[in-house]
């Protein structure tokens, strides 16, 4: 099948990629000619597991090409996949500009039968809006060639996106025609092989499930840090509680882990989307939502306050070590990541900061810049030289099992602040080391 996808990043090049792998014939899309040029020469402008060899493997084989010429991109595919970004607003809403811009220079250029596919995630009603964007252009030419709007949003977790591509838990179809629906079946059937996945709602239900999963994903994080603030307040250990709560088969144990907030570029953005969308087309408040995203805020400040606790709010001449900087393992993802806002209280209270991070160096170099109170460590050990306390903000694998005896020879003094509780505080105290972690 020929495929068209409009955007190479985080989605579309995944999609793209996973799409090839089985056989499809897919030219990937991005006006960012940098992009197309990085790609075209066998690099990816994202980190992501797996990605880059799938990427070049299919390359090699024809069956993944990249452009910037829109007119050969609309030309290519019977399938046109939207995967433009959205970001928010000043106001929380979804930008809108790139998916409509994308369906308008579909609908000026087609020629035969569409299936245009929004994988971005969008608000209830895009779908609506993508239609009569293409409606439009093509009264524009006078002509009417037919074409079918889906809604396939994407449930692809950064660090395990292309696992999740080919291995799906669902596939959510959203469309209202017998056509679409057939050639969405023939897509995805190789994903699907030892039972059915495909799950085909209304397009609205589909558009809204995508919101749904992450605004659910989002609270129980919330919730398992608003009770980790309290277990800690109370002499409780959360952990325990973690255990106890999640050995309950309706609640079970995936995203029952306390940290130091959620960040990255779904989360956060999806559930002011969705509050967004709540308040404007029905005028409703979504108050768990509301609190959820405030108690988030509230979470990324939790290093900082108790560093602040430790030491007293002017840091002034302290020095802190940094372990993490992307929102999560696997990713150089750097977008709403708590380690943004636990580095700007450290720099307002007057302290300086060595971090390291085994991917995201070269993001934190963008988003930084050449910030004088940081230095990018080259690893672990080399941050820590002249510390006086380290701090853990994202749970990589290569931090889970340190060199106690070395953390505590090079800090100044031996103390642990673990964002993502990665250790068992017995353990840690026993190696003459402070430790403060969250909820225990």
């Amino acid at each position: 099948m020929k495929i068209t996808v409009v955007g190479t990043g985080y989605v579309g090049l995944v999609s793209g990629a996973c799409l090839a792998e089985v056989g499809n014939h897919v030219l990937c899309l991005d006006v960012d000619a940098e992009k197309i040029r990085i790609l075209e020469s066998g690099g990816i402008p994202i980190y992501e597991p797996g990605l880059q060899a799938m990427v070049q493997r299919n390359v090699a084989a024809g069956r993944l090409q990249f452009t910037t010429d829109v007119d050969r991109a609309v030309q290519h595919g019977t399938m046109q996949f939207i995967a433009v970004g959205t970001p928010p607003d000043e106001d929380g809403s979804a930008d809108m500009q790139y998916v409509l811009a994308a369906a308008r220079n579909i609908g000026s250029r087609m020629t035969d039968y569409k299936v245009v596919v929004d994988k971005s995630t969008v608000p209830v009603g895009t779908a609506d809006r993508v239609r009569e964007a293409i409606a439009d252009e093509l009264r524009k030419r006078g002509a009417a060639t037919p074409y079918s709007v889906v809604s396939n949003p994407e449930f692809l977790k950064e660090g395990a996106a292309v696992e999740d591509f080919m291995k799906p838990d669902r596939i959510i179809v959203g469309a209202d025609d017998d056509q679409a629906i057939l050639l969405m079946r023939a897509l995805y059937a190789p994903f699907q092989r030892n039972r059915e996945r495909l799950i085909v709602t209304d397009v609205r239900s589909a558009e809204l499930t995508k919101y749904a999963a992450n605004a659910m994903l989002a609270t129980r994080i919330s919730f398992m840090n608003e009770l980790a603030n309290l277990a800690e307040k109370l002499g409780a250990d959360i952990e325990m509680v973690r255990r106890g709560i999640g050995s309950d088969p309706r609640i079970g144990y995936d995203f029952l882990y306390p940290g130091c907030g959620y960040g990255g570029s779904c989360f956060p953005k999806d559930v002011k989307a969705l509050i967004k969308t709540a308040a404007d087309a029905a005028d409703i408040d979504l108050k768990v939502l509301t609190a959820v995203e405030e108690a988030n805020d509230a979470q990324k400040h939790v290093l900082g306050r108790k560093v602040a606790a430790r030491f007293g709010d002017d840091l002034a001449g302290k020095h802190f070590a940094v372990w993490g900087l992307a929102f999560k393992p696997n990713t150089d993802d750097m977008r709403d990541a708590p380690s943004r806002t636990l580095l700007a209280d450290l720099f307002a209270a007057g302290a300086t900061v060595a971090a390291y991070d085994p991917v995201a160096m070269d993001e934190a170099r963008r988003v930084f810049g050449e910030e004088p109170r940081l230095r990018y460590a080259t690893s672990p050990q080399e941050a820590l030289d002249g510390a006086d306390a380290l701090i853990i903000v994202t749970e990589w694998k290569e931090f889970r099992s340190p060199d106690f005896d070395g953390i505590r020879d090079t800090l100044r003094q031996p103390l642990i602040f673990d964002g993502r509780n990665l250790y068992d505080p017995a353990l840690v105290r026993a190696q003459g080391i402070e430790y403060a972690p969250i909820g225990r």
